[in-house]
């Protein structure tokens, strides 16, 4: 057998008839069973877990031999592989984290799934040519995120989930890196990324892979009774807006989920694809929660997003398993190729294979002088065309045959089979990379400096000019009306969520404050990072950067971040050994906000009626969880009792700030004097997740 760099016409062309504009169908997986599955089902790509960093750490994981059998397998039936390395990490973890980047990159893995800046430099400087997907979970949003992340390098990003298709649409016509969209599966109640709610209620992160979904809990608000639980999206029915305005790839969601659910999505999205019908029915029975909507895709976000998985909705589902399997029971046959076979006088019979990039040959006996039959092409077609059980096709089949000559079907038989496996083995071989020791030094200083307060107030009416406070920080609208507000120690609070119509404006906004000479803003999202730097502001990176390492401080510093809040998931420990040039900060008094909802659980069928944007939603327990409506943008779900930590002994970090949400005037002023005298809490708090070890 030899390999050969030789490219068949024939094949090529085929190839380039099959080359279309359609996204790619991305499908979830978690188990070698839910892998075959999405293969044999009809996928372009699959994406999974490797190691423990990834955001289902409860899905099974692949690595060593099993990873690289995965991406053998997948390679060669001509299905892309991207591994989710999407939760935050830990100093500590950085050598475990460089360890599985190596592992994925030896494996011949297409592209990681990121979400934390450290994954991003590490890999890096393991492996350049593995590709950087920007994870749901960094919460992009807006052509801003996306620009910042084409700015590192990264090639394609996963959009939030809750855009509709005309902003998804603004986004491309803004925008050059590849976009990715998810088409069907759960929904988030809130923001990908930014939400806390598990990691405080039960002291497990969806940061870090281990949700425990309290949101499927009884909530109750304005009389729904499941008031944080949303209806699993599908969007296969709108498969064609997606690619006329030229998303690269449809995303499941499901890697918890069996392989018929797998299966049947990824079937219905090839078949829309196809220009097929498919059964939407089928669909909801493998898994649903109430039915399916496209609330977030029309931009109709209203109360019949809202749904439960039921107990007829799981009874359902065992009447359609055993025909879904049928999808999957082996491959497709889709990857089509050229043979030509040569069976010459006196010289090994020859059979050469080619996919149009690959190209294997092998040989096998010499033809004998045929007695009564004598070896025909359409004899040697029906042979070499067999080729069940592989992922190929037999597309062309080139035949040169000495007259007179006999070959056995048995000997051509084995020769087709031995090219077939050496095709597979050609395709599935992992491609020549350079991998590199990362350097894994930290070299940031350690935190011994007394901090400084600072303050972030939430409206006007809750200001007050404090000489103590170091710097205090407003709302970017609220500084354009109340320009008087603007000092030297003044901040603006870009919002954390700004959707595409909204960043025209917010955008306009920052760029006017710059000229009555604010310096500072506040960013939350890396979109509005970059959002301040193009205003000419120097940007602060809030909590919602999710810092929980020494790395992405420095990532965010070459950013041009000036200073950098930690993650109020990672505990005082924790914070202590950060090691940054950074000036870094943490919240330690307030209630901390849990959820940024777009779709608000205040709604009812009749809109918003007479709310007045602070509604209440209360757990089983009885336990209140203050609402608070961004101008109907967004909503911020907050803990149901203020965070508290100014009498205990802290992190010395460079700052400490009171974060104000819903307090009055007086109760705002009270709180920030306890926190400047590190007086003991006078109402029931919490000390959040301070000094809890969270999974």
């Amino acid at each position: 057998m030899r390999l050969q760099n030789r490219f068949s016409t024939d094949i090529i062309k085929l190839m380039k008839r099959k080359n279309t504009d359609n996204p790619e169908i991305l499908a979830p997986v978690g188990t070698e069973g839910s892998l075959e599955a999405a293969v044999y089902a009809g996928a372009d790509a699959v994406y999974f877990g490797a190691g423990a960093c990834n955001a289902r750490r409860n899905a099974g994981q692949f690595t060593g031999e099993r990873l690289i059998e995965a991406v053998r397998f997948c390679h060669a039936h001509g299905v892309n592989v991207h591994v989710t390395v999407n939760t935050l990490v830990r100093d500590e973890e950085r050598r475990d984290v460089a360890d599985t980047l190596t592992e994925i990159a030896a494996s011949g893995a297409d592209a990681i799934i990121v979400q934390d800046l450290t994954v991003m430099r590490l890999a890096k400087q393991i492996c350049p040519e593995l590709q950087l997907h920007g994870s749901t979970q960094m919460a992009v949003h807006n052509a801003s995120g996306v620009k910042m992340l084409e700015d590192l390098g990264f090639s394609r990003v996963v959009l939030a989930r809750e855009l509709s298709i005309d902003e998804i649409r603004k986004i491309r016509a803004e925008t050059h890196a590849e976009l990715e969209c998810f088409i069907h599966g759960a929904l988030c109640m809130s923001a990908s990324g930014i939400c806390y709610l598990s990691a405080m209620l039960g002291e497990r992160s969806g940061n870090r892979g281990m949700c425990a979904q309290p949101c499927r809990l009884p909530f109750v608000c304005n009389g729904a009774e499941y008031a944080l639980s949303l209806k699993d999206m599908s969007h296969i029915a709108h498969y064609d807006a997606y690619r006329e305005i030229g998303v690269s790839s449809l995303k499941i969601e499901g890697r918890l989920k069996s392989p018929e659910y797998v299966a049947a999505a990824v079937d219905a999205v090839r078949r829309v694809r196809d220009g097929e019908p498919y059964s939407e029915q089928t669909l909801k029975d493998v898994f649903s929660r109430s039915g399916f909507t496209d609330g977030y895709y029309t931009g109709r976000r209203n109360h019949t997003m809202f749904g439960v998985r039921t107990q007829e909705d799981a009874k359902r589902a065992q009447s359609v398993l055993s025909g879904i399997r049928e999808l999957y029971r082996g491959p497709r046959n889709d990857v089509p190729i050229s043979m030509e076979v040569r069976v010459i006088k006196d010289r090994p019979t020859e059979l050469i294979a080619s996919d149009g990039t690959h190209s294997v040959s092998v040989t096998g006996d010499a033809p004998e002088i045929a007695i009564r039959t004598a070896l025909s092409e359409e004899s040697a077609r029906k042979s070499l065309s067999k080729t069940g059980g592989t992922p190929f096709s037999a597309e062309s089949i080139k035949c040169e045959i000495g007259e007179g000559l006999m070959l056995p079907s048995s000997a051509l038989n084995a020769l087709r089979r031995n090219a077939l496996d050496a095709l597979y083995e050609a395709r599935a071989a992992a491609p020549a990379r350079t991998i590199r020791e990362p350097d894994l030094t930290l070299t940031g200083r350690p935190r011994n400096a007394l901090p400084k307060l600072c303050v972030r107030f939430a409206s006007f009416e809750q200001f007050t000019d404090e000489p103590s406070i170091a710097w205090y920080s407003l709302p970017v609208d609220t500084l354009s009306v109340h320009p008087e507000c603007i000092s030297d120690r003044a901040v603006g609070e870009i919002p954390i969520l700004i959707y595409p119509d909204e960043e025209p404006h917010i955008a306009e906004t920052l760029h006017t404050l710059k000229e009555h000479g604010l310096v500072y803003a506040l960013a939350e999202n890396v979109g509005a990072i970059r959002m301040a730097r193009e205003a000419g502001l120097i940007p602060i990176g809030g909590y919602g950067l999710n810092v929980t390492n020494s790395d992405a401080i420095e990532a965010y510093r070459e950013m041009g971040v000036c200073a950098q809040f930690v993650s109020f998931e990672l505990s005082a420990p924790k914070v202590r050994d950060l090691r940054s040039d950074l000036p870094l900060g943490m919240i330690v008094a307030g209630r901390l906000p849990l959820m940024q909802l777009r779709s608000c659980p205040a709604r009812t069928d009749k809109g918003c009626g007479t709310c007045e944007g602070r509604p209440v939603v209360t757990d089983r327990k009885g336990a209140m969880f203050p609402l608070i409506c961004r101008e109907r943008r967004y909503s911020t779900l907050l803990n149901s009792v203020p965070l508290y930590l100014c009498d205990k002994q802290l992190p010395p970090l460079d700052f400490y700030a009171v974060y104000l949400t819903i307090e009055t005037k007086d109760e705002a002023a009270a709180l920030i004097r306890s926190a400047i005298a590190g007086a003991p809490p006078e109402a029931p708090h919490t000390t959040g997740l301070a000094f809890r070890k969270l999974l």
